[in-house]
C-alpha cells in the first residue's frame, strides 16, 4: 500500500508553534540562571562607561589627576577596613578588586581610550567579573548541603524528631537559631522541649546551651538555640551602679547574658508600655551567687533617688553592712521582721489612699515629686493640696525562710497580695521557695523570679514550668556555677526568659564603693513620705521612730525636737528616781521602775495586771511591736498561769492596748500615743 505523503499545513503550523515555544522556554531558563551571575558584567560595562564621560573634563589635568589617585588609594584602604569581619580571602578579593578597578579608572580619566587602556579594560575587567562568578558557584556545595540535611535528619532521628524539618537557620557568632517545624499529627512543641537533654548530648554541648522557644500561635512550630560556647564563664566584677540619682522607674542593671545583653530589671511598673509593677522571688542555694546577686540589684535600689528601702536581715547584715546607713529602715529576724511586716501591711492602705486622691491608678515617677496638679485634690475644700511626693518602697527580706518558720508560711501573702498598687515591691530572698516553706499562694503572688543554682528538685519551685521546658536548667549549675542565673520578670522578652545571665561579681574593694553609695544616699537620696512614716508610725511606734539607723521619721518630733512618744509620758523616769544601790539583778529590765514582789502565786490581781501591762511597755520599748503570751510568760513570771495570761490579752485587746494579727497567738501592741 503506498504511503500517504499528503502536505498537512496545520500540522506543521502546530509543530512551528511547539518548537518556537520550545526555544523560547529554553531562552527563558537560561536568562533565569544567568540572571544571578550578571552584577560583575554589568559593574564591569558601567565602570567603562564612566571612564569615557570622567576622560572628558579630566585629561591634561594634573590637579585632577592627583585627586582621583588618593580617591582610588583611599578606597581601597576603605576596603580593606571594612572587610576585616569577613574571611581572609573575600577581604582580599574586594581589595583587589576595588584597587583594580579604581586604578583603571584613573589612567583612563587622563590619558583616554588606548591600546593599553584598552587591553586592561577587556583582559582586566573580565578576569574580575569571571572571578567573582566562579566564587559564587564555588559558594553552593549541593554535596555538603545534603550531607549537612543528611546529619540533621540522622540527629532528629536520634532524639526520637524523625520527620521534622528545618525550614530555616541562623548562624550567629556562638549562636545558632533553626526554626523547626514538626510533622503534623505527630509530634508537639512538649515532644521538642522533652528532647532537649539528648540534643545536647547529641551535640556534646551543656544542658543549658540548648533552649526551644515554641510559636505561640502553633503546636508544631518553634526556634531551636544552640549556644555552644559558654560565653559567661569569664567573672566581671561590679564596677559600681548604672545610673546613681537615677529614678526607680528606670531599668536596674544587675549583670550579662550569654550573649553580652545587659541583664536589667525593673521593679515598678509604667503604664504607657502596659509593663506592670512586680514583686521579686530570689532563689539559690549555698554558694550559688546569690548574695552577689543581692548586693547587684540592692546598690542599684540604693544609687536611685526616689525609692526608699525597708530591709531584713537575720544574718546581722554580713553582706550589706555597708549600706546600712543609706537604708531607711533595717533589722534583724525574728520579733523585728514581724513588726516590720505589720508596718508594712498599715502602709499599704494608707499609700493606695494617697494615689487615689492625687489621680495616680498605680504609683509613677511624678507621685514623688511635691504634688502641684490643680485637678488633683486631697482637701475638703477642693484646693490644690501641694502635698509632699511619695517616694517608692521596696520591702525586702533577706534570708526568708528564716521569716517564715517565725510568722508561718502566709506571713508575706496579705501583703504580697496588696502591696504593688501602692508603690510598693517584695524582695523575697531564700534559698528553698519550697512549699513546706512558702505557701502557694505566697508564691503566686511573686510574678517575678532571679533564680541561681539549686537543687535540681528544687527548679520547679523557682521558675514557672514554661520557662523549664524551654531549656532553662539552674539545677544544673548547683553552686559550681556562682553567679549564674536565670530572670523571669515583666519588661523582659518572653524569648530570654530560658537564656542564661550572670551577675556582676563582688570582691573586697567593693565594700569601699558601698559605703560611698550609702552616704550619697543619706545625703541626696529620698526621705520617707509623711503617709507612709505616719501608718508605720501608728502602727509599730518607737520600732520605726526610733528605728536601728537612728533616724526619727518626719512629723514624729516635738518642739524640742524629742519624739512624740516620750512626750507622751513613754520614757517619763528621771535619772534621778533610780537607786543605783539597788539590787535590780533579777528584775528585768522593762520591770525596773514597777515595785512588786519577786514572782510568787502571793500576788494580787491589781499587782499581776501592773506587772503584764509593764511587760507589754517594755516590749513596746525595745521595739518589739508584735507578741504573743508566750513571749510574756518567757520574759518574767507574773504569778499567774498561761491560760490567765492569755484572759489578760483579751482583756487588752477590748481596752485597745492590743490588736489580733492574722497569724493565730499573735497581738500587735497599739502605740501609746496612738491609744490616747
Amino acid at each position: 500500500m503506498a504511503k500517504n505523503t499528503a502536505h498537512n499545513p496545520e500540522a506543521e503550523h502546530r509543530e512551528n508553534l511547539e518548537g518556537a515555544s520550545t526555544a523560547g522556554g529554553i531562552m527563558a531558563w537560561a536568562m533565569n540562571r544567568a540572571k544571578p551571575y550578571t552584577p560583575p558584567w554589568l559593574l564591569a560595562g558601567g565602570t567603562g562607561v564612566a571612564g569615557s564621560l570622567a576622560w572628558i573634563p579630566a585629561h591634561g589635568s594634573v590637579g585632577y589627576g592627583v585627586g582621583l589617585t588618593l580617591a582610588s588609594v583611599g578606597l581601597t584602604g576603605a576596603t580593606w577596613w571594612a572587610g576585616r569581619s569577613t574571611s581572609a580571602q573575600r577581604r582580599l578579593h574586594s581589595a583587589v578588586t576595588v584597587a583594580a578597578t579604581s586604578g583603571w579608572f584613573t589612567g583612563m580619566a587622563l590619558a583616554g581610550w588606548n591600546s593599553l587602556t584598552f587591553g586592561a579594560y577587556w583582559v582586566g575587567g573580565g578576569a574580575l567579573a569571571l572571578s567573582w562568578n566562579i566564587r559564587q558557584v564555588m559558594r553552593r556545595n549541593p554535596d555538603a548541603a545534603q550531607a549537612a540535611a543528611d546529619a540533621d535528619g540522622t540527629l532528629l532521628e536520634k532524639v526520637k524528631l524523625a520527620g521534622t524539618k528545618i525550614r530555616r537557620a541562623e548562624v550567629e557568632p556562638n549562636r545558632v537559631t533553626a526554626q523547626l517545624t514538626l510533622p503534623a499529627g505527630e509530634l508537639t512543641n512538649d515532644d521538642v522541649s522533652r528532647a532537649l537533654g539528648n540534643i545536647a548530648s547529641a551535640l556534646d554541648v551543656a544542658p543549658t546551651a540548648v533552649r526551644y522557644l515554641p510559636d505561640p500561635g502553633s503546636a508544631r512550630r518553634g526556634d531551636l538555640v544552640v549556644v555552644p560556647r559558654d560565653m559567661l564563664a569569664e567573672v566581671v566584677e561590679w564596677s559600681g551602679p548604672s545610673n546613681v540619682g537615677g529614678s526607680i522607674t528606670e531599668p536596674l542593671v544587675i549583670g550579662r547574658y550569654d550573649d553580652g545583653s545587659p541583664l536589667l530589671i525593673w521593679l515598678p511598673g509604667d503604664p504607657e508600655t502596659g509593663r506592670n509593677s512586680t514583686h521579686l522571688l530570689i532563689a539559690g542555694g549555698t554558694g550559688s551567687g546569690k548574695g552577689d546577686g543581692a548586693l547587684n540589684l540592692l546598690t542599684e535600689i540604693v544609687s536611685r533617688r526616689d525609692v526608699i528601702l525597708w530591709l531584713s536581715d537575720p544574718k546581722a547584715f554580713q553582706d550589706f553592712g555597708p549600706l546600712r546607713p543609706g537604708i531607711d529602715w533595717s533589722v534583724e529576724g525574728g520579733a523585728e521582721t514581724e513588726t516590720m511586716v505589720t508596718a508594712l501591711q498599715a502602709a499599704i492602705p494608707a499609700r493606695t489612699r494617697w494615689l487615689g486622691q492625687h489621680g495616680y491608678r498605680q504609683w509613677v515617677a511624678t507621685a514623688a515629686e511635691q504634688q502641684t496638679d490643680p485637678a488633683h485634690t486631697c482637701r475638703p475644700d477642693g484646693t490644690a493640696c501641694g502635698c509632699e511626693g511619695m517616694p517608692f518602697l521596696v520591702a525586702w527580706f533577706e534570708e526568708a525562710a528564716n521569716t517564715l518558720r517565725f510568722m508561718g508560711d502566709d506571713a508575706f501573702t496579705g501583703a504580697a497580695q496588696e502591696a504593688r498598687s501602692a508603690g510598693i515591691a517584695l524582695v523575697i530572698s531564700l534559698q528553698r521557695p519550697s512549699h513546706d516553706q512558702m505557701s502557694t499562694s505566697t508564691r503566686a503572688s511573686l510574678p517575678s523570679a532571679l533564680c541561681f543554682g539549686v537543687d535540681p528538685r528544687d527548679e520547679g519551685f523557682a521558675l514557672p514550668p514554661s520557662v523549664l521546658d524551654a531549656g532553662a536548667h539552674p539545677g544544673a549549675w548547683g553552686n559550681r556555677r556562682p553567679g549564674y542565673c536565670y530572670l523571669v520578670t515583666p519588661g523582659v522578652d518572653e524569648n530570654r526568659y530560658p537564656s542564661p545571665a550572670r551577675t556582676w561579681r563582688f570582691t573586697g574593694q567593693a565594700a569601699r564603693v558601698m559605703e560611698q553609695l550609702a552616704a550619697w544616699a543619706a545625703r541626696h537620696g529620698a526621705r520617707p513620705d509623711p503617709v507612709t512614716a505616719k501608718a508605720a508610725a501608728a502602727t509599730v511606734g518607737k520600732a520605726y521612730t526610733e528605728r536601728s539607723n537612728g533616724t526619727v521619721a518626719d512629723g514624729d518630733q516635738d518642739d524640742d525636737g524629742g519624739s512624740v512618744y516620750e512626750s507622751a509620758g513613754r520614757l517619763d523616769v528621771e535619772d534621778d528616781e533610780i537607786d543605783p544601790a539597788a539590787e535590780l539583778d533579777q528584775v528585768p529590765a522593762p520591770l525596773a521602775d514597777v515595785p512588786f514582789a519577786p514572782p510568787s502565786s502571793e500576788l494580787s490581781q491589781e499587782e499581776a495586771r501592773a506587772a503584764m501591762d509593764a511587760i507589754v511597755a517594755g516590749f513596746e520599748d525595745d521595739g518589739v511591736m508584735v507578741i504573743g503570751p508566750k513571749d510574756v510568760m518567757a520574759k518574767a513570771a507574773v504569778g499567774r498561769s498561761r491560760a490567765w495570761v492569755s484572759g489578760e490579752f483579751r482583756r487588752m485587746v477590748e481596752d485597745g492596748r492590743l490588736q489580733p494579727t492574722g497569724q493565730s497567738g499573735r497581738y500587735r501592741i497599739v502605740p501609746a500615743l496612738a491609744g490616747v
